[in-house]
């Protein structure tokens, strides 16, 4: 299983590195995907990462989901980038996995893809989905999408994106490895 998980320069890293990490212990391939130029993407708090792949030169028929972490201006600037929004129109139509963070659920609204969606994100972006069905649940997936608070949700985050790939026994096996039943 391949997912994408995008880059945008202001991104919050514990939301996308957290997630990333987690897909690829439980052995999913997971790339980092800068939507910028740059093959190293700033973070909202200064930290650089590497990004595995550019926007502009993946195959997306390759990837079963994506991951857009939040963080600004990071939501922000994936929201405005008309080349993230044709990928999450096309992943939907395709019921491909599609989750969003924190305020990347912004992104989502904009791509117009949570109307009449269960979905949640962090507080203070609540106002945004008047289209939606909003909740202040943890983590909430309404069929493909999959939406959570925040960073310190990160965890229960990729644990959801998970049980659409592999089995509730391998996930139990890799929450008790990380000791996150701790």
């Amino acid at each position: 299983m391949k997912l994408i998980l995008l880059l945008a320069e202001g991104f919050e890293e514990i939301e996308a590195l957290t997630v990333a990490d987690v897909l690829r212990r439980a052995g999913l391939t997971c790339h980092l995907c800068a939507i910028g130029e740059e093959e190293i993407v700033k973070g909202a708090h200064n930290i650089c990462v590497k990004s595995d792949v550019n926007v502009e030169n993946i195959k997306i028929h390759n990837y079963e989901g994506i991951i857009l972490p939040g963080g600004m201006p990071g939501a922000a600037n994936l929201k405005d980038d008309y080349r993230v929004i044709d990928i999450l129109q096309k992943f939907n139509a395709e019921g491909k996995i599609i989750g969003a963070i924190c305020a990347a659920p912004i992104v989502l609204n904009e791509a117009g893809i949570i109307k009449n969606v269960k979905i949640t994100s962090y507080p203070s972006f609540k106002e945004e989905f008047n289209n939606s069905i909003y909740t202040e649940e943890k983590v909430v997936q309404h069929d493909n999408i999959i939406t959570s608070r925040g960073p310190a949700t990160a965890f229960d985050f990729a644990y959801k994106v998970l049980e659409n790939f592999i089995t509730t026994k391998e996930i139990d096996k890799l929450k008790n490895e990380m000791l996150f039943n701790f």
